[in-house]
């Protein structure tokens, strides 16, 4: 057998560097280009409300009107593909199954307030919407945000029409039902937030808390057992000092959901998985997170800022104007409406009032 001569096994190690390189360059091309298709949360780009083709192919036979199930959860899979649907909206007896959670403390999570926990649920003994809308097979959920731009556009009926009413802190109904609706599902809130007059209350919704430290569960553990609080220590404004419902009508909110918007969604510093400058998701933008995880469709109103009109009201319910809105160390507005952006543009969600994207989308 002849034996290749140097010279040509010099080439054809050559050669085999050569292709070598260009299949490593070629595949190092190939993932950079697929990386630019997504932002750096991991959304996709190039964002408009077409459906996919697998999705037009679903839900273009349904009738005109009709509730489309998994609607919301397909289109934000379509534009963030790590998104799953894998979160109640409150805590049950079993929380403790829930890892994401369990190894934050509040906001982010659960840790060092469990056996509190376990008590407050012991007594409320509920954990759903409630039969009738935890029998629906397909839900419409709309998140009433507090926005100025919500006065004068008469959109109390529509607001009405979804099965799943969720309100934000101390908004009033009463007085203001031509424009933000009479109904209310649940009501979430914080011991700051809340409505301190009972008269002031619906006479039927649940009560929702989302914690942001841990007194928020004590403060909670003494509204559902009706006991008056020793001491108003460490909150950072007064707190309601009764909630006028039943232990059954009471819930805590899955603190996932502040978890997830913060680091995943919106982008915020992780702070070593503690509540920091800037990196504390606003009510609504968790309350959003909850519905795409929990129902099939998902619209908003009274949302967006626009700074560009200072003297417009900032809340439908009181004459504070836009002007009055300070850099909150807790949030961050403009990532926050940036997220939100996204939702709208690609038709993840409806936004009634269109203050989100106040140039169009």
């Amino acid at each position: 057998m002849r034996m290749k001569s140097p010279r040509s096994l010099l080439l054809g190690l050559l050669s085999m560097i050569v292709l070598g390189f260009l299949y490593y360059s070629s595949g190092r091309l190939s993932l950079r280009g697929q990386r630019s298709l997504y932002d750096e949360q991991g959304f996709l780009l190039k964002l408009n409300g077409k459906l996919p083709l697998e999705l037009r192919y679903k839900y273009g036979n349904l009738s005109e009107g009709a509730c489309k199930p998994g609607y919301a959860a397909a289109k934000m899979t379509a534009i963030y593909p790590k998104f799953n649907k894998l979160a109640p909206m409150f805590l049950d007896q079993n929380f403790k199954r829930f890892s994401k959670i369990s190894d934050y403390f509040p906001p982010f999570g659960i840790k060092s307030q469990e056996k509190i926990i376990s008590i407050i649920l012991s007594a409320t003994n509920s954990y759903g919407l409630g039969e009738q809308l935890d029998s629906l097979s397909c839900r419409r959920c709309i998140i009433v945000g507090n926005g100025g731009i919500l006065s004068n556009k008469s959109l109390g009926r529509r607001i009405d029409e979804f099965d799943v009413l969720t309100r934000l802190n101390k908004a009033p109904v009463k007085g203001y039902e031509r424009d933000v609706g009479s109904k209310t599902t649940m009501r979430i809130t914080y011991p700051e937030g809340a409505i301190q007059q009972a008269e002031s209350y619906e006479t039927e919704s649940l009560f929702v808390l989302s914690a942001f430290k841990g007194l928020d569960f004590k403060w909670l553990r003494h509204m559902v057992f009706n006991e008056r609080l020793q001491s108003t220590d460490g909150f950072w404004t007064s707190v309601a000092q009764n909630v006028p419902r039943e232990p059954g009508s009471m819930r805590i909110l899955n603190p996932y959901f502040i978890q997830e918007a913060a680091f995943r969604l919106i982008g915020l510093p992780h702070n070593s998985g503690r509540m920091g400058r800037g990196n504390i998701p606003t009510l609504g933008a968790v309350a959003i997170t909850m519905a795409l995880h929990n129902c099939d469709e998902v619209a908003v109103a009274g949302f967006g800022y626009n700074m560009s009109t200072p003297h417009a009201p900032l809340h439908y319910y009181e004459k504070i104007r836009m002007s009055a809105i300070k850099e909150s160390w807790t949030h961050n507005i403009s990532k926050e409406k940036e997220f939100l952006i996204k939702l709208v543009k690609a038709g993840v969600i409806q936004d009634l009032t269109e203050g989100i994207c106040e140039r169009g989308c």
